[in-house]
C-alpha cells in the first residue's frame, strides 16, 4: 500500500475544496463549504478536571540488604507501572536523601503502581479498573488541580475489572454517564489518562468494534485510541463529553501501544456498580459446566450445519447442570431463548443471570434436540489479596496466587491423553489478570510436575511471597508459561 505524505495530508485538510461549475459557456472554480477539521479542546476543557491520577502503595517487609523488595520486584516496577525503582531516583531529579537503616523484619510503604480513574459525582465517587487497586495497601487520587486524597476503596469487581473509590470531597467536578449500547464502529472517542504517569494525556481515535469476545464474561469496545501502562481506569469518551467505557486493556507484544484497546462499557460497568454499591458484592449466576468450543468440522460430524453453541467437556456433579441431565458432550445451543454462537456466549449468558433463576437450556445431544429446566446456582465471589492471606480457612489454599484447582477425572486425562496435572476451577486476582481461565490444565508450578490437586495446593503454601511463581498453562493443544506474583505477602 502506497503511504501517503503527511503534507498532503494536512494540506487536505486545511484547505477549501472547489466545485467547477458552468456559466455561460465557461467553467469557473467556486469555492465549496470548507471541511472543518476535528477540534477536541472543547471537550477536553469540559472533562479533563474530572480524570483523576491513582497511585498505590503496597507495605513490604525489608530484607538484609535494607530494599524494599527484590531485584525481580524492582524490574517489575520499572517495566510495567512507569515508576522508578524503590530507593532509587527518578531520572533527572535530584538522588533521594538515605533513611536511616531500618530493623530487618520492619515494613516500609513502597510504591506498586500507578492508573488512572475519573469522578461519576460530586460527593467524590471515582471509578477505575480493579486491577489498578487490587492488592495495595493505600489508594491515593490527585486530582488535576493538584490536590491529592487518600481513597476509600468501596468495593471491587475482578471479573469486570470495575472499581469503586471515594475520596472526601464536595462540588467535585464530576463526568455524565453515557450509553455504550449506542455506540458504533467507526465514531471517534478520547481518552484522557495518566499513560507512564504523565497526567491528563489526550488521545483520540475511532471504535473499531462494538463487542469484541475476550473470552472473559464481558464483549469489550475495541478501539485504535492510544492506550499505555498508567491509562487504565480512564474514560473513554464520546464526542458529547460522555463516558462510554472505562479504559482496561491493550493487545500487545511488546508492553506498549500497538493500535488495538480495550474499555470495559460504561452500561455494564455501572451495572456492576449499582451491585457493589447495594450488596458490597457482584452475584452472578453459574451452572456447573466446563466449555469449550465447537469446530465446524465436528459440528458436521454431528449433524449440524455450522459451528456453533457451546461443547459441554464436563459436568460438575451435584450442580444444577448434572441435575437437569445435561451430561459431558452436549452442545449447548441456546439458553432463555438467547442463540449461543460460541461457548463464551453461554457463560456470559449464565453470569448475567440473577442466582437462583429458573432457566431453560436447549441442547443438541446424539443426533436431537432437546430442552431441559434448571435453577441457577450462585458464582462463588471474589476475594481481595488481604481476605486471601487472612482467611483460616484459606491460608494454605491456592489463593496467594489466584488460582482453585480440582482433580482431573479419568475421562478427563483419557480424553486429554495426560496421566496427571489438574484442572482451573475457578481463578481470581493475578491469575485472573493473567488471562488463565477455568477449565486450563496446569502441568508445572516452578519447574515441579504437578499430580494432583492436593500437591498443587502443597506447593502453593510454599511459594515465596517475594518471587515471581511460574505456572504451565495447556489450553486445546497449545501450551505456555505464565508468571503470577503472589498476593499473600505480608
Amino acid at each position: 500500500m502506497k503511504k501517503l505524505s503527511s503534507t498532503f495530508i494536512a494540506a487536505s485538510l486545511s484547505t477549501a475544496l472547489f466545485l467547477a461549475v458552468p456559466v455561460a459557456g465557461m467553467v469557473i472554480s467556486t469555492p465549496a463549504a470548507a471541511v472543518p477539521a476535528f477540534d477536541f479542546t472543547d471537550l477536553v476543557e469540559k472533562t479533563s478536571s474530572a480524570v483523576v491520577n491513582i497511585r498505590t502503595t503496597q507495605k513490604v517487609s525489608i530484607n538484609q540488604s535494607g530494599n524494599p523488595a527484590d531485584e525481580q520486584m524492582q524490574e517489575l516496577f520499572r517495566r510495567f507501572f512507569g515508576v522508578p525503582i524503590p530507593q532509587q531516583p527518578a531520572p533527572g531529579t535530584a538522588p533521594r536523601k538515605r533513611k536511616a537503616p531500618q530493623a530487618e523484619g520492619s515494613e516500609e510503604e513502597v510504591p506498586r503502581g500507578i492508573g488512572s480513574g475519573f469522578i461519576i459525582s460530586q460527593d467524590g465517587t471515582v471509578l477505575t479498573n480493579a486491577h489498578v487497586i487490587d492488592g495495595a495497601d493505600e489508594v491515593y487520587v490527585k486530582l488535576t488541580d493538584k490536590r491529592e486524597f487518600k481513597a476509600k476503596v468501596v468495593g471491587m469487581d475482578k471479573r469486570s475489572d470495575v472499581a469503586i473509590l471515594k475520596i472526601d470531597g464536595s462540588k467535585l467536578p464530576f463526568l455524565t454517564i453515557g450509553d455504550s449500547d449506542k455506540i458504533k464502529p467507526g465514531e471517534w472517542v478520547v481518552a484522557i489518562g495518566s499513560p507512564f504517569d504523565l497526567d491528563n494525556t489526550v488521545s483520540a481515535g475511532i471504535i473499531s468494534a462494538k463487542s469484541r469476545d475476550t473470552g472473559d464474561l464481558l464483549n469489550l469496545i475495541q478501539t485504535d485510541v492510544a492506550v499505555n501502562p498508567g491509562n487504565s481506569g480512564g474514560p473513554l469518551l464520546n464526542m458529547k463529553g460522555e463516558v462510554i467505557g472505562i479504559n482496561s486493556q491493550i493487545y500487545s507484544r511488546s508492553g506498549g501501544f500497538m493500535g488495538i484497546s480495550f474499555a470495559v462499557p460504561i452500561d455494564d460497568a455501572m451495572r456492576v456498580v449499582e451491585q457493589l454499591k447495594t450488596n458490597g458484592k457482584v452475584s452472578r449466576s453459574r451452572i456447573g459446566v466446563l466449555l469449550a468450543e465447537v469446530p465446524k468440522d465436528v459440528a458436521e460430524s454431528f449433524g449440524l450445519t455450522k459451528g456453533q453453541g457451546a461443547f459441554v467437556s464436563m459436568v460438575e456433579p451435584g450442580l444444577p447442570a448434572d441435575k437437569a441431565g445435561i451430561v459431558a458432550g452436549d452442545i449447548v445451543l441456546e439458553f432463555n431463548g438467547q442463540p449461543v454462537t460460541k461457548w463464551s456466549d453461554l457463560s456470559r449468558f449464565v453470569a448475567n443471570t440473577k442466582p437462583g433463576t429458573k432457566s431453560t437450556v436447549t441442547l443438541f445431544s446424539k443426533g436431537k434436540t432437546r430442552t431441559v429446566s434448571l435453577v441457577t446456582g450462585e458464582m462463588e465471589q471474589d476475594k481481595s489479596a488481604k481476605a486471601a492471606a487472612v482467611d483460616d480457612d484459606k491460608a494454605t489454599d491456592s489463593n496467594s496466587i489466584g488460582l482453585y484447582v480440582i482433580d482431573l477425572t479419568d475421562d478427563q486425562k483419557r480424553d486429554l491423553k495426560v496421566t496427571s496435572g489438574v484442572i482451573v476451577d475457578s481463578v481470581e486476582g493475578s491469575a485472573a489478570y493473567a488471562g488463565i481461565q477455568p477449565g486450563d490444565l496446569i502441568t508445572q508450578l516452578n519447574n515441579n510436575d504437578i499430580k494432583d490437586a492436593k500437591q498443587f495446593k502443597a506447593l502453593v503454601a510454599k511459594l515465596d511471597p517475594k518471587k515471581v511463581a511460574v505456572v504451565l498453562i495447556r489450553r486445546g493443544d497449545s501450551s505456555q508459561f505464565v508468571p503470577l506474583r503472589p498476593s499473600n505477602a505480608k
